[in-house]
């Protein structure tokens, strides 16, 4: 064991599981957890942060399971997968339409096929804890209207690995839900991975909503193809956790397909909160956007990573790429670094990175109108937030998103 390791009680403890992934173990020996050395993992050192990975959760009977759902109410009508404590409930689950099939993923391929880089440490959890989930395929030329729901929830303390594999067929139209919630003043840590593929000409939803307790550990990984003429929007909502990343890794392999990422963070009390996105557009004529807006407040960290890659054939990729902040707090930070990798020579590409605290102008505008100043300000910080999830197209998604929104900034006094 080299000296890295001998100061880590968390690699040591990573090393000693069972059945360990002999090439993520060598990988875990040579480099260990990712610090601030690692660019991708710059503003989040994992090797200081993790402190440590608790034994895995108990797995639940039927009766604990529903009970334990009643306290978390669907956030919009569903087709609902769930999981707790990291298993899949299969005999809870609804009644499937037609169109769609789906089974239990116990992970074993993502490991064995794990080949490790420094930046993926989620991957390399994943590899030495290993995990299941749900595999859902979307048949050819299916349009379901009913999001698929795959709440995962933690029950109480312990590890929960999971991994899910979703693949929506050619001219297919679905939406889906990750959603994730734990209570507070629970040691849950949750390392989750979907791997989504976007067929030809398919329309897809993809809305991750995490709302964890206050002392949760998450780190998740969302990796996607896309391919000629689809279209993908995901809608990415934090309002909770601890120490959370969420990375998003984009493969787009087709032309004229289209990707739109909107994404809220709300960080407050002792939350640390990374949001890491990588595009590479490897084909002509294609378009990206994303927007995040993020409110930091109390003690929170946020940090933004996005970068576009484009290739020298990917002539025409239209990508944009905007990250605004409101820092509420002299205690908050947020830092924000957007990137572009260019070798084409014919694109449209852009970013723009903003923090700042409520404009005292706004602020003076409502008070001379009669609005008390905490009111005033509460608006402003809703109007910013708010202004992401509007026009979605999805009535459903939009008022479920705002609704945990302002619950949030009721929670937090904002």
């Amino acid at each position: 064991m080299n000296a890295i390791l001998k100061n880590n009680a968390v690699e040591e403890s990573l090393l000693a599981v069972a059945g360990i992934n002999a090439l993520a173990a060598e990988n875990l020996r040579q480099f260990g957890l990712p610090t601030r050395r690692v660019e991708a993992w710059h503003y989040t050192d994992l090797r200081r942060l993790l402190t440590q990975i608790p034994a895995r959760a108990e797995v639940l009977d039927a009766q604990a399971a529903k009970a334990a759902a009643a306290n978390y109410p669907r956030i919009v009508p569903a087709i609902r997968l769930p999981l707790f404590n990291g298993k899949y409930l299969e005999n809870l689950a609804d009644d499937l339409p037609k169109g769609a099939n789906v089974s239990v993923n116990d992970g074993a391929d993502g490991a064995r096929e794990f080949a490790y880089s420094r930046d993926d440490a989620i991957g390399l959890l994943h590899a030495i804890m290993g995990g299941e989930g749900v595999a859902i395929e979307i048949e050819e030329g299916a349009i379901i209207d009913t999001p698929f729901g795959m709440p995962h929830t933690s029950i109480n303390a312990g590890y929960s690995g999971l991994m899910h594999s979703v693949d929506v067929g050619k001219d297919a139209k679905a939406s889906f839900v990750e959603r994730y919630l734990s209570p507070d003043d629970t040691g849950v840590q949750v390392n989750s991975i979907s791997h989504l593929n976007v067929g030809e000409g398919a329309e897809v939803v993809w809305a991750i909503l995490q709302e964890h307790g206050n002392e949760t550990t998450h780190l998740a990984q969302l990796n996607i193809t896309l391919s000629a003429g689809a279209k993908l929007t995901i809608l990415v909502l934090n309002c909770g956790g601890k120490l959370v990343r969420q990375e998003i890794n984009v493969d787009v392999v087709g032309e004229n397909s289209n990707l739109n990422i909107l994404g809220v963070n709300l960080i407050g009390g002792e939350s640390h909160i990374d949001v890491t996105t990588k595009l590479n557009h490897a084909v002509a004529g294609t378009v990206s956007s994303q927007l995040y807006r993020n409110v930091a407040t109390h003690r929170g960290q946020g940090v933004f990573q996005g970068q576009i890659n484009v290739a020298q054939a990917a002539q025409q990729t239209d990508a944009k790429m905007a990250c605004n902040t409101l820092l509420l707090s002299d205690d908050a930070e947020f830092s924000a670094k957007p990137e572009l990798e260019i070798f084409a020579d014919d694109v449209l590409c852009g970013h723009g990175a903003t923090v700042t605290d409520i404009d005292d102008d706004h602020l003076f505008y409502l008070n001379a109108r009669g609005i008390p100043p905490k009111e005033a300000r509460a608006l402003l910080i809703k109007a910013f937030v708010d202004e992401t999830f509007e026009d979605l197209g999805d009535e459903r998604f939009e008022q479920a998103l705002i609704a945990r929104i302002d619950t949030w900034l009721e929670e937090n006094g904002s």
